[in-house]
């Protein structure tokens, strides 16, 4: 009897703890020593860097709290994560993202930053709404021939032809499609549908189709491993997300929040040609160096003031130059990009100072008269975020 009584009361303290787990599950206080294992063991952390001295972060402390609380009832363990990060005492980890301003909301998915940190109001209601849209299934079936005329041809997409969404196949590429989710669409074909269909020995077909084509015309077939996320990450990537992206200014503060120096063809609106040839140039000189430089295409009429900056008008375009975020620096002759490694010696000459340097100095060799230049300042660095433009009630300005 006393052994029944205990069994009972040990399963008490038990469920006990459980309910306390659910109904008090606060943002998680993230240090270096914890922070990996935590990202590690959810799919998708949602990252409040704050400073306990800033005002703005001490009125979004509770909010964010509330919308941790109200997520851990909604989503099983290991799905979501509030966590937050005291940017003061953990300064590697408010290096590590580059934190200059608080609070930060940034998103990690599958290990992975998001490129987009949250920018939304900083209410309850629109937290939680965010991390439910975040973790809505992004896949849409295609069911009809009629479904696949009416799929948006203007963008890009990933289709998987399987006869089974309860597959491990499936299940990666849902991973992928959540990931990607804001780059690409994503549909699944479960029948003989459309030209791609998959043959009756084949488990699943993934297949990309590019903007401004049609499902079944320039499709890519994806020839890897259906069952490396790794793999299908990579080459799903590579395709959602162009090598050269076109910067507005609407995206172009996206774009430096990523931290990388611009190489920016500026061109005219009715020329194609010349983003034809930048496209070209930086796909076979410069594919090594993506993850160092941000490769932009801009609107030479709209992006009128980097020009004038450089003492450019729009009789001069197309032109290329750099933003260092410190400096603006031009290369010497558009045609030059025609010479084999010409685009590539000017990205090399900016990581070795050559650029700065015969900037201030002239050409090198430095000769004993020197004559010191200011090269024009980076203009899209003013296009950063600033340090006082958040609110709690509104989105950004």
């Amino acid at each position: 009897m006393n052994r029944f009584i205990s069994i009972v009361f040990f399963q008490s303290i038990i469920y006990l703890f459980l309910c306390l787990q659910v109904t008090d599950a606060k943002a998680v206080d993230l240090t270096e020593n914890n922070f990996d294992q935590h990202v590690a063991n959810n799919e998708l952390v949602f990252l409040n860097f704050y400073a306990d001295w800033c005002r703005f972060s001490q009125i979004l402390g509770p909010i964010f709290n509330e919308a941790a609380e109200t997520i851990a009832k909604e989503f099983a363990t290991g799905k979501v994560l509030f966590g937050k990060v005291d940017s003061v005492a953990e300064t590697n980890l408010a290096q590590r993202f580059k934190i200059s301003k608080y609070p930060t909301l940034k998103l990690i998915r599958n290990g992975k930053l998001m490129k987009r940190e949250y920018r939304g109001q900083r209410s309850l209601e629109a937290l939680i709404e965010h991390v439910r849209d975040l973790m809505k299934d992004p896949v849409k079936e295609l069911i009809t021939d009629e479904d696949i005329k009416n799929v948006d041809v203007n963008k890009r997409k990933v289709i998987i032809y399987t006869p089974d969404k309860a597959s491990p196949i499936y299940e990666i590429f849902l991973k992928v499609a959540m990931d990607l989710r804001d780059d690409c669409q994503f549909f699944i074909v479960k029948g003989l549908l459309g030209e791609s269909s998959i043959l009756p020995e084949q488990k699943a077909k993934i297949i990309f189709n590019p903007s401004k084509s049609k499902i079944g015309i320039n499709d890519e077939e994806y020839i890897g491993a259906l069952l490396s996320y790794d793999e299908l990450s990579a080459w799903t990537t590579n395709r959602c997300i162009p090598l050269v992206r076109e910067i507005t200014f609407e995206n172009a503060e996206e774009l430096t929040e990523e931290g990388l120096p611009f190489l920016i063809l500026f061109h005219h609106p009715d020329d194609s040609e010349s983003s034809k040839l930048f496209t070209n140039a930086v796909q076979t000189q410069l594919l090594d160096d993506r993850t160092l430089v941000n490769f932009l295409i801009a609107d030479g009429v709209k992006f009128a003031h980097p020009l004038h900056h450089l003492g450019k008008t729009q009789s001069d375009l197309p032109l290329i130059a750099i933003d260092s975020f410190r400096h603006m620096y031009l290369f010497p002759n558009f045609n030059d990009i025609h010479t084999p490694g010409k685009l590539k010696e000017f990205v090399l000459d900016l990581f070795s100072g050559k650029l700065h340097r015969e900037f201030h100095y002239g050409p090198d060799p430095v000769t004993n008269n020197v004559i010191s230049t200011n090269p024009p300042e980076s203009t899209f660095r003013k296009l950063a975020p600033s340090r006082n433009r958040y609110t709690l009630l509104r989105d950004e300005l």
